[in-house]
């Protein structure tokens, strides 16, 4: 049986499923339970129909194909609708909200200092304290019409500054106790701590981590330039200068300071310089995936650098043979596999942006440098295409959220991106320098990167963004990318053609 070729399919199954996948997390959980189960039953039906004809023809390459990624993007499609379901965070106080008026529960993240000076983390609730009327009920204990009750879910709690000394000395993995009140936010149920108590410290391995961070911080303290080492090293921003973070906000650079592929990939590559001669590529490269498994535990958990450091996990069973070397391949699975471990970072900013802006890269990056080779040097041309990719495909994300587009980080990120580079390295020397008390070496340099850093930015901040209707940003960046494939999958065909002739 000969299959028309628009019916085709180039892509492996596991990209299908990806695609089933994000479309069930983010699109059809939403939908009424009707359209999921008609969704459902089309799926199977094309999954069913293809099946069949592939078992009628058995030499038809064409059917095989179809009816491969047909279950995939049944399987993916299932998948995806699961992660988003076991993602949601439902919050349940065991008692009516407006009686509680205290909560416990374990810290799940390290506490980040905010702008009005106090202290915010995420707490898994075990149980919460409120009034009662006296009546008991069963399985609740009744004391002077005081009630505990076992509590679950995740709820961001903001405790006052005078708590951020011993919440950072305990650390994430401690049981916490605190009296406040709750507040309903536009992002949900939230709680203003007016106290804190520790009644349970972490496990060791968590208290080893946190004193190996504290260490870390206490060494950049003092440095004018330190905020943006501890940012760019372990995502802490709490003590980076406010204006130098709105400078890059401004610029439309904010994501250099978030913790991703970018600063993974510096990383990896200095695993690699010192392993590979010694160890060889696949030794150094089973030595990286563990340095990376224990750098990304002391960071803490970040969807972005989660992402970086499972494709490079992912690269590295490619290498070893386990894996085809394809990056959108090993991104998919990159994205289903963090969808089935954590759904919950599915719903993240970070996580979708992460996401889409390596796609951008994958796909645009690649055609727009394949289109301006020879145009523009290298050096320029690879770190642009990849700018160019990754703002085209965040563009209309970035407008929802934000209301605004910085254009103008595509041409910025060509000299801020290179000195981010050089500052992580040189970071990383001076701590090494520290211990031996040689790091006074580095200070000035470092200080001058520092500056130049923050002018470029400062520069680039006065270009104004662009402030539009989000829908019709992202449907000129939707025509903007589909046209750049166009004409270099066009381009490429005219190649094909004419090769007999060269």
């Amino acid at each position: 049986m000969v299959v028309p070729s628009f019916f085709r399919l180039s892509f492996p199954p596991v990209q299908c499923a990806a695609f089933a996948a994000a479309a069930g997390f983010y699109f059809l959980y939403h939908a009424s339970f009707p359209v999921i189960i008609a969704a459902l039953s089309v799926s199977f039906f094309v999954f069913s129909f293809f099946m069949v004809l592939s078992s009628l023809d058995r030499q038809s390459r064409d059917l095989r194909q179809i009816s491969i990624c047909s279950t995939a993007l049944l399987i993916g499609l299932f998948f995806g609708m699961c992660a988003a379901d076991a993602g949601r965070n439902e919050i349940n106080f065991g008692i009516p909200e407006e009686n509680v008026f205290a909560i416990e529960g374990v810290l799940l993240e390290d506490p980040r200092v905010i702008s009005s000076g106090s202290v915010m983390a995420s707490l898994s609730l075990r149980a919460s304290h409120g009034e009662s009327s006296g009546a008991s009920a069963a399985g609740i204990t009744s004391s002077l019409h005081k009630l505990r009750v076992s509590a679950g879910g995740e709820i961001i709690v903001f405790f006052p500054k005078e708590s951020a000394g011993n919440l950072k000395n305990f650390g994430r993995g401690a049981v916490v106790f605190t009296e406040g009140n709750l507040r309903s936010t536009d992002r949900g149920k939230t709680f203003s701590a007016k106290s804190l108590h520790v009644i349970k410290n972490a496990p060791e391995i968590e208290k080893m981590r946190t004193g190996i961070r504290t260490n870390l911080i206490n060494h950049f303290s003092e440095e004018e330039w330190g905020g943006l080492a501890l940012a760019l090293l372990l995502g802490v921003r709490d003590n980076m200068d406010t204006d130098f973070a709105a400078l890059y906000r401004d610029a439309g650079l904010s994501y250099i300071l978030a913790l991703s592929g970018m600063h993974l990939a510096i990383i990896a590559a200095l695993i690699a310089f010192m392993f590979k001669r010694p160890l060889g590529l696949k030794a150094s490269a089973v030595t990286g995936t563990v340095l990376i498994i224990l750098y990304c535990f002391l960071v803490g958990p970040m969807p972005s650098l989660n992402r970086s450091a499972l494709m490079y996990v992912l690269g590295v069973a490619a290498i070893l043979g386990a894996l085809p070397k394809n990056s959108m391949s090993i991104l998919s699975l990159s994205f289903i596999l963090q969808l089935i471990l954590t759904p919950a970072a599915g719903n993240s900013l970070s996580f979708i942006l992460s996401y889409l802006a390596l796609l951008g890269i994958l796909i645009i990056g690649r055609d727009f440098s394949s289109l301006l080779k020879g145009m523009i040097p290298d050096f320029i041309l690879q770190p642009l295409s990849m700018s160019v990719g990754a703002f085209l495909a965040t563009a209309g994300v970035c407008s929802f959220v934000f209301g605004i587009i910085a254009p103008v980080g595509i041409i910025a990120g060509l000299a801020i991106v290179p000195l981010t580079t050089v500052f992580m390295i040189g970071s990383m020397l001076y701590l090494v320098l520290d211990y031996i008390s040689l790091s006074f070496i580095l200070e000035w340099p470092l200080s001058f990167i520092y500056k130049l850093m923050e002018i470029t930015a400062s520069a680039a901040g006065n270009v104004p963004g662009i402030s539009a209707n989000p829908l019709l940003i992202l449907a000129l960046s939707v025509l903007l990318f589909a046209f750049i494939v166009f004409i270099e999958r066009k381009r490429q065909m005219k190649i094909l053609k004419l090769r007999p002739f060269l």
